[in-house]
Formats: C-alpha cells, structure tokens, sequence
C-alpha cells in the first residue's frame, strides 16, 4: 500500500474509529448503572419492543462500526476517488459515523438508572423520536467535517484510463445488411436478491403491520425487474434494460464516437456494482471482468460489462461507421 493510499484509508477509519471509542468509553462510564437486559429496539412511537445485554451491546457497536468502517476504508482505496469525488465519499463516512455514533450513545443514555423488572429487563424506558432530528443535525455536521478534512488533505488524480481506440475491430457488413447482437449480462445469483427481498416484505404482512412492508415489497419487484439485464447493439444504439421493455438506458449511435472491450473493475474503477456515476463516465455494473466501453460525443464514456463484449463493441463501430457514411 503507498503512501497515497494509506493517507486516504486513515481519514477514511477516523471517524468510525472516533465514534466506537466514544460509545465504548460511556459504556465504561455507565456501565454499573445500565440494566442487565438493557432497552435496545424501539417502534414507532418510542416504545420499548426488545431487550438485549450489554455484552451484545458491546458486540453490535463493534461489530458495526468496524464493519461500516471497514466498507469507506475499501472504497477509499480501491476506488478511484478524486477532486470532489473523494470528499463526497470522505464526508459521506463522517456522516455515517457521526449519525449511528449519536444514536448508540442515546440508547446507553436512556438506559442510565433505569427500573428493572424480575428478569432484569428495563421498565418504563422510551426513545425520545426528536433523537432522530438531533442525529440528522449531528450527520450533517460530521458530513461538513469530513469536507473540511478532505480538502485539507486532498487527494490526487490515479492516471485516467485507456480510452477507446479509433482503431479497434469492426464487423463487415454488406450493402443493405442488418444486424444486431443481444446478451443477458445478469449472473445466476442475481435474481436472488430481489426474491429474499419480496419474501422479507411477504413476511413483514404477516407478522407487522402493511405499512412495514410496503418498501420491501417495493425493492423487491424493482430489483425483480433489472434482476435478468439484457444488453443489446443495433442500429438504435447500446440498449441496457430489464425484463420490462421500461425503464432502460439507450446509448444512441449519434452520441458514440467509438467503442471497445476490455476488463473492468467495478470496485476499482466505479466504486461498486449497479447503475453507477462517476467523473467523466458512467456505467452498469453487475459483476467484474469484460465489457462494453464506449467513448462519447463531449468526452464522456459509458461502459456495461457482458460477456462477448468484443463482438458487440465491434458491432458497434460498425454501425456508427455506417450513421456517419449515411450523412
């Protein structure tokens, strides 16, 4: 790791390893004082619906700061994170510390003294809801800090990738030839995602009230729908879309200057999978290794990994030839 990106993987963890030690100290602080089961979920009103120990108390704040933690400090290192990209992704991880690191520390709070029952168990305990605003406000704050941080620190540039060549192989067609080339650019597990997430929300019916289960329910058939990706070259351009002919996103042939194949690390280059935006490019992302990368008018590029992404970017520079012969 050089020194780049070890400067980038410390300001990254600050703010999740500030927000850990904060919550550990006034566990430490009020730890004779807390209840043995103490208070830790709340519905919507503020009441108490479950209790935990402070041995798991401890074991969730760790386990959740370090793994949240963890998350920024990849993204901070592995993504190629610059200018004001990087202190979007910097605050956003102050922001996120700050917020839980608030809130974990009003559960202990309205621990404090609390009356126990026979089974050791908080009585008469609530979560004031204007806890959420304060957290809000305290998310904000942190996220300014982490601007502050990332522009007293900034960080340079990776050199800018490969651009398409002019150059790259085309596909001969004959006078008055069609053709077209299609391929699901989905992975086996992919559809699994949108099926746990429909049977949590059919869950949700049936053992909470509907209105918990509607975002769910929600997700789960949008993701249902881009769960089979297809991609497709033809004379109308790149098309990416789901198992419904809408939403989609159409590349036309008259916004592409040229297109290629290579290799693409999501994680790397786009900072993780899906429907990603970043500094001069865009793209699809649902798995690492070939795909489609088309330069386009004004500089920019959109890239979609599939597999046989040679034949479709050769297709493509094909057919933009032809739209340009046809002027």
């Amino acid at each position: 790791m050089n020194r780049r990106n070890v400067g980038g993987a410390a300001l990254a963890a600050l703010p999740f390893v500030l927000a850990l030690a904060a919550d550990l100290i006034l566990f430490a602080t009020w730890r004779d004082r807390l209840p043995e089961q103490m208070a830790s979920h709340f519905v919507g009103n503020g009441q108490v619906d479950d209790h935990a120990s402070r041995g798991s108390y401890i074991v969730l704040v760790v386990v959740l700061f370090a793994g949240i933690g963890a998350l920024w400090v990849l993204m901070a290192v592995a993504g190629k994170y610059s200018g004001r990209s990087y202190g979007r992704v910097v605050a956003s991880g102050y922001a996120t510390a700050g917020g839980l690191g608030y809130l974990m520390a009003v559960v202990l709070y309205i621990n404090v003294d609390a009356a126990q029952d026979a089974r050791g168990r908080a009585r008469d305990v609530s979560f004031p809801m204007w806890h959420l605003a304060v957290g809000v406000g305290v998310a904000v704050l942190a996220f300014g800090l982490g601007l502050l941080l990332a522009a007293r620190f900034p960080r340079e540039a990776a050199p800018a990738g490969s651009r398409p060549a002019r150059g790259v192989e085309r596909i001969k067609l004959a006078d008055g030839e069609v053709a077209g080339w299609a391929r699901n650019a989905g992975t086996w597990w992919l559809p699994l995602i949108p099926l746990v997430v429909l049977a949590g929300g059919i869950v949700l019916v049936f053992t909470a009230h509907w209105i918990a289960a509607v975002p769910a329910l929600v997700i789960g058939l949008l993701l249902a729908v881009f769960a089979r990706p297809y991609v497709t070259v033809d004379r109308r351009g790149l098309t990416v879309s789901g198992v419904l002919p809408w939403p989609r996103i159409r590349i036309p042939l008259d916004r592409i200057e040229a297109a290629d194949s290579r290799r693409i690390n999501p994680l790397a280059e786009y900072g993780g999978w899906g429907y990603r935006i970043r500094p001069g490019r865009t793209g699809v992302m649902i798995r690492s290794g070939e795909g489609i990368v088309a330069e386009l008018v004004g500089g920019r590029q959109f890239a979609v990994t599939v597999e046989d992404s040679s034949t479709a970017a050769a297709l493509l520079n094909t057919l933009v030839d032809q739209r340009r012969t046809d002027k």
